[in-house]
């Protein structure tokens, strides 16, 4: 809660212009104002010089003249540097290469996307087979002049005559869905808004699908508010919105969410019921063949994850972690829904179950070994079939589609290994290569190996790092260290070209497989999380050291960076080591970790973090958020924060306040600088051209703050 001004015998402090920091011999900070505003927290007064910060900034003259105060400085600064032309026309050079996706099946034709080098999104083609005229379906370029609108997902009716598309303006999670005539290429009037983390389940018939939303936000909270009180309901299409069936709602809990699925025979809804992003669901399911049957539970209660993966009549199959961290295969006949009843159909491996079709009456099951991908067949009784033989160390993905299919599509990629898509035949076990990127590179020019280290309490955590072969390890590499460290989320080997970019300027770039992720298993996941949330900085941290000791850099030399969790992880680390990196990339980071869960869908971390409303796990949070964590006349390493304005997945006012914060604080001479995207979000949907210009921007910042040698 807010104290009284009688308390505050620190007030003499708080009213505060941080002006006169200097940037070089030319720049100064902006201004920016610290007011006197403490909460308490369990009988701890706790400072938030920055609170004003949270506001949006298109609704706050004030936040909106900050932020453009501080790109103006942001951009100046990196514009004057002389290599940052050179990279970004290079990024240009190697971004502008046909990136084609596997193909996947919707009702009788073929589907994917292309980008023909540099447009500023995919577009999605249609074939009636694999040796067809590809025709357009969807070109989200035309849809806005600066790339803005976005495809944000997609779902097909089983009889393959409409589609129901997603769009998404300035990357917010918030969707507009619209009901498209794939014949004719001719919209419907269904217009459905108000919709997040929710994908239509059509019907068998065709005639209409379900989804789930929110309640309209209140004017101008639409970007901060809080997402409660999903709801599901079942639209039928040429309808208005208005008109759409409510399903299933549950006034007493305003966390719950709800993911439908359509069965592929047609017969069933099942309902998957999440909270938070623990991974432990509910689920129920309706006969939609009983006109007026109702919801019925089939797992009560939030204890384990329960991921649907196909039906075979009564037996629903679910990929699950119940006596079994690293997943497996279950089947419940919903005769005899009893767990006594539940029959395993693919046991626990030494590896991590990390995805399972069903696909031609047989499991394609993607693992991790290592944070590296391995994919096996098992037939519907659970019998290992057969290994699939991808190219090498990487990560591979696909596999959809559906019983009745006798084919199915993958890609694979790694590091330095341009991405390649391949038709896999069901019935024969034989990939055919049906595209291979082709980048302005040489794979072989490039070496990934993948190395193990010991972190603070001894934990055993892999690395990947890949480079130019013929590097010495004499301690004086640009290294850029990654990883992320939350959410169940594997950070496995995948190709980029920013990341291609950074090697081609003579860097080394390693990913570290911390803790907090799901590389392997639930326990590592869980080993991550809340008050066990330190080790994920340990580990991430010990791989600094590791990569220092092993001579491949030193700590002017060593840049970090993490995106949203992974935000959080730069931003805790750089609190604790600032002695320990040349330069800080924190994008669009969980910065405030006393109150991230007041804005929008921030609550639903709690299952990860823990809450500042919990004694003992406000501790924990207190004692790592980075906000709270930078010390006033220390040296900090020279950081870009990065985030936007339309970011409502992590507000971004973390950022706001983090860089306030880093600002005021910062003793050295090291910048300190905040990028903010104007029409962007968390990530997803960027157009390419902001994505060059971002990427050329931190590059452009680390060739300067690392001292290296670019022309």
């Amino acid at each position: 809660m807010r104290i009284k001004q009688s308390q505050l015998f620190l007030a003499f402090l708080t009213i505060f212009v941080a002006a006169g920091t200097v940037l070089s011999q030319q720049t100064t900070y902006p201004a920016t104002k610290r007011v006197d505003h403490f909460d308490e927290y369990f009988g701890e007064k706790v400072h938030d010089p920055y609170r004003w910060l949270e506001g949006d900034a298109h609704e706050s003259e004030e936040v909106a003249a900050w932020v453009e105060a501080q790109n103006k400085v942001t951009f100046d600064y990196l514009k004057s540097i002389p290599q940052r032309q050179a990279i970004h026309q290079r990024l240009t050079e190697l971004w502008n290469y046909e990136k084609i996706s596997a193909p996947f099946i919707a009702g009788d034709r073929y589907y994917f996307t292309k980008n023909d080098g540099l447009q500023n999104h995919s577009v999605v083609y249609m074939m009636n087979s694999l040796s067809d005229e590809p025709r357009v379906l969807f070109d989200p370029n035309k849809w806005s002049e600066d790339g803005t609108v976005a495809l944000g997902g997609m779902a097909f009716s089983d009889d393959g005559k409409h589609v129901a598309y997603g769009t998404s303006e300035g990357g917010s999670d918030w969707r507009t869905w619209k009901v498209r005539n794939i014949q004719t290429g001719e919209d419907l009037v269904d217009e459905l808004k108000w919709i997040k983390f929710s994908s239509p389940a059509w019907t068998i018939d065709g005639k209409g699908f379900f989804y789930s939303r929110y309640a309209a936000p209140e004017e101008g909270t639409a970007f901060v508010s809080v997402n409660e009180f999903q709801k599901l309901y079942y639209h039928r299409i040429g309808t208005e919105q208005a008109k759409d069936v409510l399903v299933y709602e549950n006034q007493t809990e305003p966390k719950w969410g709800f993911g439908p699925e359509v069965t592929e025979d047609g017969r069933y809804l099942i309902v998957t019921i999440w909270k938070g992003t623990g991974d432990k669901y509910r689920v129920m399911y309706k006969d939609l063949h009983e006109p007026f049957s109702m919801m019925r539970h089939l797992i009560r209660e939030f204890a384990n994850e329960y991921t649907f993966l196909s039906n075979d009549g009564p037996v629903f199959f679910f990929r699950t972690d119940l006596n079994a961290p690293k997943r497996r295969v279950i089947a419940i006949d919903i005769r005899e829904p009893q767990k006594e009843h539940w029959k395993e159909i693919i046991s626990e491996s030494d590896d991590t179950l990390n995805g399972v079709s069903l696909v031609g009456d047989m499991f394609i099951a993607s693992y991790l070994q290592d944070a590296k991908s391995a994919v096996r067949i098992f037939d519907m009784q659970g019998k290992f079939l057969r290994d699939v033989h991808l190219p090498g160390i990487g990560s591979s993905y696909g596999f959809g589609g559906k019983r009745k299919h006798t084919e199915t599509f993958y890609g694979f990629s790694s590091f330095a290994i341009p991405p390649s898509t391949y038709r896999y035949d069901i019935k024969t076990g034989k990939s055919t290569l049906l595209n291979r990127a082709n980048v302005d590179m040489n794979p072989s020019d490039y070496i990934t190996t993948q190395k193990f280290y010991t972190s603070k309490d001894g934990t055993r955590v892999p690395m990947f790092i890949t480079h130019k072969k013929g590097i010495k390890l004499d301690g004086t590499n640009p290294t850029l260290l990654y990883a992320y460290g939350g959410f169940n989320i594997s950070i496995t080997p995948r190709f980029s070209i920013t990341r291609l970019a950074w090697m081609e300027m003579g860097g080394v770039y390693a990913v570290a497989n911390i803790r907090g992720g799901g590389e392997y298993g639930e326990q590592w996941h869980q080993a991550g999380t809340k008050l066990n949330k330190q080790n994920v900085f340990d580990d991430f941290i010990a791989a600094a050291e590791w990569l220092i000791d092993n001579k491949y850099t030193n700590p002017s030399k060593l840049a970090i960076q993490g995106g949203s969790n992974g935000g959080l992880l730069v931003g805790a680390c750089m609190a604790q080591r600032p002695d320990l990196y040349g330069a800080c990339l924190p994008a669009v980071g969980v910065m405030d970790m006393l109150r991230f869960h007041k804005f929008t869908i921030g609550w639903a971390w709690v299952d990860d973090y823990g809450s500042s409303d919990d004694p003992e796990q406000y501790k924990a949070l207190r004692a790592y958020s980075p906000y709270h964590n930078l010390t006033p006349s220390v040296a900090y390493p020279p950081t870009l924060v990065t985030t936007a304005d339309f970011d409502d997945r992590v507000v971004p006012g973390h950022s706001f306040k983090f860089a306030s914060a880093l600002q005021y604080a910062q003793a050295g001479d090291a910048p300190v600088l905040i990028r903010i995207e104007t029409k962007a979000g968390h990530g997803a949907g960027k157009p390419t051209t902001k994505r060059i210009e971002e990427a050329a921007d931190l590059w452009a910042f680390l060739v300067k703050s690392l001292g290296m040698d670019v022309d």
